[in-house]
This record gives C-alpha cells, sequence and structure tokens, in this order.
C-alpha cells in the first residue's frame, strides 16, 4: 500500500492505531498509549496529512467515479467521502465541547456510524466539505490542547468512550478506514 507508506512519515500515530483498528482492545491501548498532555497540536499536524491525503485521493478520481459504489455498504464514493469528513469534523469538534467543560445536559451529541452523506456531490463540494473538517479539527485541536487526558462524554456505539485527545486521534483512524478504500476505487479495484 504506497499510500500507507508516504502516509506513514508524516502521521506515524494515526497510522500505528489504525493497523490495530481491527481489535478494539488493542486500538483503545495503542490510543491511550499515544495520547499525552501536549500531544494534540502533534496529532492535528498528523490529521492534516491524513487529510491532504483523503483530498489527493479525490483528486485522482474520474468525475464519474462519484457516483460508483464507494467501498462501504451500498454506499458511491461520494457518500463515503462525505461521511468522512462529517466523522472529522464532528467527533473532534464533541470531544472539543467535553475538553471546554460545555456538553449539553440535555440532548447531547450522539454518534451515529454508518450514516452516509449525500449520493450527488460534485468534487468540488466534496473539497468543500474536507475544507471544513479541516477547520473543525483545528478548532478542536486548540480547545483539546491542556485537555487532551480528560475524561470524554462522547459515547460511540463500537469503540465506547474515549479521552479527548484520543478522540482527536481516532478520527484519523477512522479516515485512514476510508482512505484505503476510496484508494482501492482510485486504482481500479
Amino acid at each position: 500500500m504506497s499510500w500507507l507508506s508516504s502516509l506513514e512519515a508524516d502521521a506515524p500515530d494515526v497510522v500505528a492505531c489504525w493497523r490495530l483498528a481491527d481489535a478494539l482492545r488493542p486500538l483503545r491501548r495503542e490510543l491511550h498509549r499515544r495520547v499525552v498532555p501536549g500531544s494534540a497540536m502533534r496529532i492535528l499536524e498528523q490529521q492534516e496529512a491524513v487529510a491532504a491525503a483523503l483530498g489527493s485521493v479525490l483528486d485522482s478520481l474520474p468525475e464519474e467515479a462519484l457516483c460508483a459504489p464507494g467501498g462501504e455498504e451500498d454506499w458511491n464514493v461520494a457518500q463515503a467521502f462525505a461521511h468522512t469528513t462529517a466523522a472529522r469534523r464532528f467527533l473532534a469538534a464533541w470531544a472539543a465541547l467535553s475538553a471546554a467543560g460545555k456538553w449539553p445536559a440535555a440532548d447531547p451529541p450522539r454518534v451515529r456510524p454508518s450514516v452516509p452523506g449525500p449520493p450527488d456531490l460534485s468534487r468540488a463540494e466534496l473539497h468543500v466539505l474536507l475544507d471544513k473538517s479541516r477547520a473543525s479539527q483545528r478548532a478542536s485541536a486548540q480547545a483539546i490542547a491542556g485537555h487532551e487526558l480528560d475524561r470524554c462524554a462522547l459515547d460511540h456505539p463500537l469503540i465506547g468512550r474515549l479521552r479527548c485527545g484520543e478522540w482527536l486521534l481516532f478520527v484519523g483512524v477512522h479516515d485512514l478506514m476510508h482512505l484505503e478504500q476510496l484508494d482501492r476505487l482510485a486504482r481500479g479495484g
């Protein structure tokens, strides 16, 4: 996987955790090990590298491929890509809410896995979503900085609860799951 080896130098924590993503317990242990006080900005730098890889694979796909099967359930590529950018945006933002002590008591955010994005977005619209996710991650990392080890109120039905900084890192693991699918599609497989 050439995309992975080139990304590993710029996002070593994300890639190391992604390698363990098939087993929940080892993944949680690795997230815990790699998130330390003061690590939010280091993780953000790695998330920027992942975002660049997402943008690159998006640009490598022909326009008609955006409506082709996207490697996730019955979603097309546009739906899978928009889902990925939404997770980048909201999981980190929700962890930042918790880190800032602003978690809403009434109707708190809830993770709903397997929610596809819109099916008919253009490449330009998907780039806008990617840019929004990058801005959200920057703001979230700043809010999480100094609170990396705080217990986060966000509960995921599959992964459970993580610390605030671990959510920031986990977002990259989720990105790589979809980046692998998109890279395979871009290579015609």
